[in-house]
């Protein structure tokens, strides 16, 4: 199994997840890792932008790796990304697949919760390091990522943080590590779109550190964090001052992450 299985979750959409996800493939591949990003969300954005070849509704994908008495693997499913370092596990837009199997795993028997861990297993070390954007969502697909993952990873926007919502995520994360990941630890949460100059910006930054660790420097709402992944783009290739300094935090925030892997 990879030493760095890690996967970024909130059952919250719209908090930057994929944004996230994104920018710390560059930063991997920046770093020289040998990195696998999964896709198991059934909207998948994250695929769309990062693979390098556009997506056929036929490929297959996470779903297949999923499903029941799956006989694709990993290495048969990922395809190139943008950066030659990184493969991807994708979920293909517009295909129902996941979200079919997402209601089976429901109904289904004794090892559903692995799947996706059993899959990662079968790798061995072809990977230093495997990123999974989750679902905003805490449902089975999530939990198969938790049981896979060595750290969880909380992704957030500081204007909307709910500590209700922080409070059943962590204790999801208190089951999965009971039941089924005994190695499975929080490590903290990064926060997105933060606007420090505003009193909402301070005080919900101060209460989600009270209650979670922050992650490396919080991650300021710009325009250009979205917009360079949109146009498949790092930002350390987007061309602006902003934007390569908006790089080094997401390289900094990969160092935390992983101890400085190499």
């Amino acid at each position: 199994m990879p030493t760095d299985v890690i996967a970024f979750c909130n059952q919250k959409g719209g908090v930057g997840k994929t944004t996230t996800v994104f920018h710390l493939a560059h930063a991997a591949a920046n770093a020289g890792l040998h990195t696998l990003v999964i896709d198991i969300d059934p909207q998948g954005n994250l695929s769309t932008v990062l693979a390098k070849d556009p997506l056929a509704r036929d490929d297959v994908g996470v779903a297949d790796v999923l499903s029941e008495g799956a006989i694709t693997t990993i290495t048969h499913a990922a395809v190139p990304t943008l950066w030659p370092s990184v493969d991807l596990l994708p979920t293909v837009p517009g295909n129902e697949s996941l979200a079919y199997v997402r209601d089976q795993l429901v109904i289904a028997g004794a090892g559903r919760e692995r799947r996706l861990r059993d899959a990662i297993d079968s790798l061995g070390n072809t990977y230093d390091l495997v990123l999974i954007d989750c679902p905003p969502s805490l449902d089975l697909l999530t939990i198969n990522a938790l049981v896979a993952a060595r750290t969880a990873v909380v992704v957030s926007q500081s204007a909307l943080f709910s500590a209700n919502g922080l409070a059943r995520l962590r204790r999801t994360l208190t089951d999965v590590k009971r039941s089924y990941n005994p190695d499975l630890e929080l490590l903290g949460a990064i926060i997105n779109l933060h606007e420090i100059s505003t009193i909402s910006g301070r005080e919900q930054l101060t209460e989600i550190a009270a209650n979670i660790n922050i992650l490396g420097d919080t991650i300021p709402k710009r325009v250009v964090i979205k917009d360079s992944m949109e146009a498949q783009t790092s930002l350390s290739d987007w061309g602006t001052t902003q934007a390569r300094s908006l790089a080094t935090i997401y390289r900094d925030t990969l160092v935390l992450l992983t101890g400085g892997a190499r």
